[in-house]
């Protein structure tokens, strides 16, 4: 087949993902070729896991494809690129589709069914209440979480395809797999033996919705509405003193009043006691520098627990805990011992069961009869702390949990993460500041235990003393033989599983892992560690970390902490950040705001190339706007792989050789201007720049099509001679430069246009050298003006015609070009071919010594 046997008729975008998906499936252009690698030929990426539960949105797509342009960079500066796909299946989101999508919800209390099947499928979960769905067993829950995570996986991946990404699917990890429920479990275990790993009673953040504990790093802020309470306490000689607080419903919880150590307002009273109101309980004064002068009455009223400077409070004062929330987010039933009167107890007794609301509206009420609230409550708009995917405001509550020590209160393991902070390449630079100062403001260790089902199960058990109850300080940890390993459902070490839950036999831990704790290991479950380590040295540490910039604090800090602790380096050398969506009013796109667009039927309406030239053209760490009404950038991109066709079509269709003598000067300036982007995309490649690689490189492409193939399309399809073959081989030289330049960017068009003229794939093929592209020292660093003079000239000479209301294609007797005489001495080097695309008889140069240099004037005279 020659070369013009494989131009298409009509070069179209339209089917070109299935066939080169199909091709580079059955070829297996993207594989890991793991034989013979070595450490310094890999390019290894971490790439984030989406969360399989719903759907993917453009924000995927966006983030996703700045990884990709790199990874095929990579591979065509002849890197052996590692680059896997991994599926974040477990945690929160994916409980609350499976509850919605077949309306269940979990009760770990009832026994397993055989062949269940589920009431319905494929609700939308907004009439689907928690009343409504059909309780089922946890083996049960789980059986269908593990069902959608995999048909929402085919969904994933099948838009990853179409997308183009570059992806080894050989590699593919799920983070609820049973290898990733070993690599979690046993990295657990580890850190249980280096004493990194405790269990503690502890205030925790809690979430009412889904009752279970959150960690700092999954928390966000909401404005909220409240009201300022002005209450008062009874000071021991009969006075009063008066507190404002947000929380009345805490009063019962109150264990002291706290006052700045400087304010002179109340140091007198530091040491004494008073007494709350309504439940009559004695509560110390005291001084803590957290305290705030100007806020409200300038002393406050601590309670178990209404915020976090509570806990630090508490923490630090050694004050006792009188936690009355409950956590379903009602007030507990029984009444602090402290609350000892009669009168105390029986206002309890009205609060016991609340919601937070119910509870505040009736000690407001209590302390209107009581004659303890002063004046009416003033509202206000505060932050409050939520979940980041809970719609309740945050609860504190007493629980024991898990945790793993993250540098909080560990000076030299913070030093450390700091110190791999700045190990790292940065992109863009400034991104940096965010993990320090997310490090430098830790203010408690990870908790890692979920109170969920869908996860990896905390690898303990507890053994039972003689009246059945467990013995928490005496865990019963798992041995690596045993991995991986759920206790609720397997026995404990040394036991069999008929003394479950019986006296002096043990208790399984029911709690589950943070599902960041499992991707906090995403390096180890796609390099195969432990499992594989033989992969592990080849691609650890990996070469680049990509991922969104809002999650510094959770993914990219907890990834560096477990290299730390199990490897002692940082897991990557490179880590890049891309910016967010946002919609035309500037708002963040997101989920449950509910301006996100999904990417299939833009994928399928404007092609992949399109889409992915929109993503490529934003640079790391700048959020980007898109109109879905109005998608501007991804139209250009559809023009610019038309525009890729049609030019190859083009040269490919021309008649000569690529290795032919380059003699022509225009030809020369081309290739030497090529020379210059060649080494400009490079340089931004190099810097994690793609954006101004795609730049450079589509501002030279256009003035290639515009100007360097109209000025030379006469000469290259005119008689054979040297002439000829000079732009031949310009020609098929630039496109074949340029085919690569974009092929990380627009690879459907690029591969299909590198077809008709190669029989290897473009994305294999080696990244173009710019010491490399003329093959020879012949052009002159002067001559690179060149092209872009008589790129002017050309447009000059359109120009007149315009002007004299002629055809382009008339017939020109005579025209004169005035210039400066160093660009005039240019442009006679391209007469000849600005004679021919004019249609010019006589073109005559005139020396306009008057003009600067960048002013040049064209006046081209036309005769009849």
């Amino acid at each position: 087949m020659t070369h013009a046997d494989r131009v298409p008729e009509k070069p179209a975008l339209e089917g070109l993902e299935a066939k080169w998906q199909s091709r580079w499936e059955t070829d297996g252009t993207y594989l890991f070729a793991r034989e013979n690698a070595t450490r310094e030929t890999i390019y290894s990426i971490d790439t984030p896991p989406p969360t399989a539960s719903g759907s993917l949105h453009i924000g995927h797509v966006f983030s996703y494809t700045h990884t990709d342009v790199v990874a095929r960079f990579q591979r065509m500066r002849g890197k052996n690129v590692f680059y896997p796909m991994g599926w974040d299946d477990n945690g929160l989101p994916t409980e609350r589709r499976v509850q919605n999508y077949y309306g269940v919800r979990c009760d770990p209390s009832l026994g397993y069914t055989e062949n269940f099947v589920a009431p319905f499928k494929g609700g939308d979960g907004k009439s689907s209440k928690a009343a409504d769905q059909l309780p089922i067993s946890r083996r049960n829950f789980i059986e269908l979480c593990e069902t959608l995570t995999k048909e929402d996986e085919k969904q994933f991946e099948a838009v990853w395809r179409a997308l183009g990404l570059s992806v080894d699917w050989t590699q593919t990890y799920r983070t609820i797999g049973q290898e990733a429920l070993f690599t979690s479990q046993l990295a657990f275990l580890g850190n249980v033996e280096r004493g990194e790993a405790y269990q503690a009673m502890a205030p925790t953040l809690w979430d009412v919705t889904f009752r279970t504990a959150v960690a700092q790093a999954e928390l966000e802020d909401k404005d909220m509405p409240a009201a300022y309470h002005r209450v008062s306490f009874l000071k021991p000689d009969g006075s009063t003193i008066e507190i404002e607080t947000t929380r009345p419903e805490l009063l019962p919880a109150c264990v002291a009043l706290v006052a700045h150590p400087d304010d002179e307002r109340y140091k007198h009273l530091f040491g004494t006691t008073v007494t709350t109101p309504v439940f009559g309980v004695e509560v110390p004064v005291l001084a803590h520098h957290l305290a705030q002068k100007d806020k409200g009455s300038g002393i406050a009223m601590i309670c178990t627990f209404g915020d976090l400077t509570d806990v630090v409070w508490w923490r630090e004062l050694d004050l006792p805990n009188r936690a009355i929330m409950g956590f379903d987010g009602r007030i507990t039933a029984e009444a602090p011992e402290a609350i000892t009167s009669l009168v105390g107890r029986d206002a309890y007794a009205q609060l016991a069961g609340k919601t937070v609301f119910g509870a505040k509206a009736a000690v407001v009420e209590l302390l209107k009869a009581s004659g303890d609230l002063i004046g009416e409550p003033k509202p206000i708009v505060h932050a409050v702390k939520f979940f980041e995917k809970g719609d309740k405001p945050l609860e504190i509550v007493s629980t024991r949990q898990w945790y793993i020590r993250n540098g909080a209160r560990d000076e030299k393991l913070r030093a450390r993460l700091l110190e791999h902070g700045t190990e790292l390449a940065w992109h863009p630079e400034f991104m940096k500041v965010r993990y320090e100062n997310w490090v430098n403001g830790l203010t408690g260790d990870w908790l890692i235990s979920r109170q969920r089902f869908f996860g990896v199960p905390l690898p303990v058990w507890y053994p039972l003393d003689t009246e059945a109850k467990p013995v928490f300080d005496q865990p019963i940890v798992a041995t690596r033989d045993l991995l991986p390993v759920d206790p609720s459902s397997d026995p404990a070490p040394g036991y069999t599983e008929s003394q479950r839950g019986e006296a002096g036999g043990f208790v399984g831990e029911v709690d589950v892992m943070d599902t960041w704790a499992t991707s906090s290991l995403t390096p180890q479950l796609a390099g195969g560690w432990e499992r594989d380590p033989e992969l592990f040295q080849l691609v650890f540490p990996y070469s680049l970390r990509p991922q969104g910039q809002d999650i510094i604090r959770t993914w990219l800090f907890s990834t560096v902490l477990r290299a730390e602790q199990q490897h002692g380096v940082a897991p990557w050398q490179h880590a890049a950040l891309s910016g967010f969506i946002v919609d035309p009013d500037r708002k963040k796109m997101s989920k449950s705001k509910g301006n996100v667009v999904t990417p299939a039927d833009m994928l399928e309406k404007h092609g992949s190339d399109a889409v992915r030239y929109w993503a490529a053209s934003s640079r790391l760490g700048t959020d980007a706007a898109f109109d879905p009404q109005n998608p501007t950038q991804i139209k250009i991109g559809r023009r610019l792989a038309i525009k890729i066709l049609n030019a190859s079509k083009f040269v490919s269709m021309s008649q000569g050789s690529s290795t032919a003598p380059i003699t022509e000067p225009v030809d020369q300036s081309m290739l030497a201007g090529l020379t210059a982007v060649v080494a400009q995309a490079t340089t931004a490649f190099e810097n994690y720049d793609h954006a101004r690689a795609l730049e450079t490189t589509e501002s030279f492409f256009w003035t290639f099509c515009d100007d360097y193939l109209e000025l030379v399309k006469e000469r290259a399809y005119g008689e054979p001679g040297p002439g000829q073959a000079s732009a031949v081989a310009a020609l098929r030289t630039a496109l074949a430069t340029l085919l690569r330049l974009f092929a990380p960017f627009v690879p459907f068009a690029t591969e299909e246009a590198w077809s008709w003229s190669n029989d290897g794939s473009v994305h294999t093929a080696p990244w173009p050298v710019a010491a490399d592209l003329l093959g020879s020292d012949e052009v002159a660093i002067g001559n690179i003006a060149l092209l872009d003079l008589a790129s002017r000239a050309l447009t000059g000479i359109r120009r007149a015609k315009t002007d004299a209301k002629a055809s382009q294609k008339s017939e020109v007797d005579s025209a004169v070009i005035c210039g400066a005489p160093a660009e005039i001495a240019l442009l006679t080097l391209a007469a000849a071919d600005l004679k021919a695309v004019g249609r010019i008889h006589n073109l005559t140069f005139v020396d306009g010594s008057e003009l600067a240099v960048t002013d040049i004037v064209f006046a081209t005279v036309l005769e009849s």
